[in-house]
């Protein structure tokens, strides 16, 4: 029996993931009561960090930079088709759903994961070390595919209000998408290299040398283990979003407090991954996994959104506030110039963090 049991403890990040998606069927959709919602904390806890260790099982076997984008797009795929299902049951209140949920995807990757794994790797190891080539490109692709869909909705005049027309949420989807090609094919065929952990001289870490690969099997069974702590991570975090909702009510915040959240607990699985890599100075693949996310929740959710409005009936608001295209901006020129050194101290990384730490008061007292 004990045998049995320490044998289930080893094995645990197999189990978690099956019970997420077990207790997820369950709860769906119902109204569920204080033990119930401490018990889906929990199972949600565990199916993150079994998340992590999938994710980095994948990594490990493909390598990088294929390993950070095989998680970047997993996360983001499940999360925007909670965006959707969301989107068709939420009526007039979810007009706003899409720009928010980005708009925190971007904010918490650019500067929250940047700015954690820049001060974890330049404290730990005393300076964070990444290539400016690869990392310039992706922040590009970021900034570009942030302001063509949540700013110019803002200015457009097509429609009132911060709305695109069919004709320009069109353009806007079809670019999210070439631009989101682009830069895959980028990042894992043309100039692969740009996208690889350096050390201190600028030399390319093409193989990690710590441990020998998981085999095809072993990386395949992550791979669907992974799939369900993600579906698992996601539902879940959707069935305590109405506990989540209260709260938030009852501290008379904005509701947009609600998916700020959210954007949190989905992702918790990246934030754990990149600072890992941070703690093992591979801070390029800390640094994939944060802009890769953001750009995979911009080039991934629009398309989508533009999809789903066909049969939607209420308004697709895109267009960010005055307040929130500053502090889209501020990120832009601080990020570029994190970027440029090609190295970073504590001090990018505390700046990230205040920057980030100032959506979070914005988005509580706006």
């Amino acid at each position: 029996m004990i045998v049995r049991l320490r044998s289930l403890l080893t094995q645990w990040t197999a189990v978690v993931p099956v019970v997420a998606v077990v207790l997820l069927a369950f709860t769906w959709g119902r109204d569920l009561p204080g033990a119930i919602v401490a018990l889906v904390t929990l199972v949600l806890a565990g199916a993150v960090l079994a998340a992590v260790h999938h994710a980095e099982v994948i990594a490990h076997r493909v390598g990088e930079p294929f390993g950070s984008l095989v998680l970047a797009i997993a996360v983001t795929i499940i999360e925007v088709a909670l965006i959707v299902t969301l989107m068709v049951d939420g009526g007039p209140k979810s007009s706003t759903l899409a720009r928010d949920t980005v708009f925190a995807a971007v904010m918490i990757t650019c500067n929250g994961i940047v700015g954690l794994c820049l001060l974890v790797a330049s404290l730990r190891h005393g300076l964070a070390v990444f290539n400016a080539e690869g990392t310039g490109a992706a922040l590009a692709t970021v900034a570009t595919l942030a302001t063509l869909s949540l700013v110019f909705p803002t200015f457009t005049t097509s429609k009132p209000g911060p709305e695109f027309s069919t004709t320009q949420l069109t353009f806007a989807a079809l670019a999210s998408l070439v631009l989101y090609g682009l830069f895959v094919t980028t990042q894992t065929v043309r100039h692969r290299d740009y996208f690889l952990p350096i050390t201190r001289l600028g030399e390319v870490i093409d193989v990690e040398e710590h441990a020998n690969a998981p085999s095809a099997r072993a990386a395949g069974i992550s791979l669907g283990l992974l799939t369900l702590a993600l579906v698992g991570v996601v539902g879940l975090a959707k069935g305590v979003s109405p506990t989540i909702e209260s709260g938030v009510e009852a501290a008379g915040m904005p509701q947009s407090v609600v998916g700020v959240i959210i954007a949190l607990l989905v992702l918790l699985p990246e934030t754990i991954a990149a600072v890992r890599s941070a703690r093992r100075d591979r801070v390029q693949t800390s640094l994939n996994l944060a802009l890769g996310s953001a750009m995979a929740s911009i080039g991934l959710t629009i398309p989508a959104v533009a999809l789903a409005s066909v049969w939607l009936s209420g308004p697709l608001v895109l267009g960010l506030s005055s307040t929130h295209m500053v502090l889209l901006a501020l990120t832009v020129v601080v990020s570029s110039l994190t970027v440029v050194p090609g190295r970073a101290t504590p001090l990018q990384g505390g700046v990230h963090l205040v920057v980030f730490a100032a959506y979070l008061e914005l988005a509580v007292t706006p």
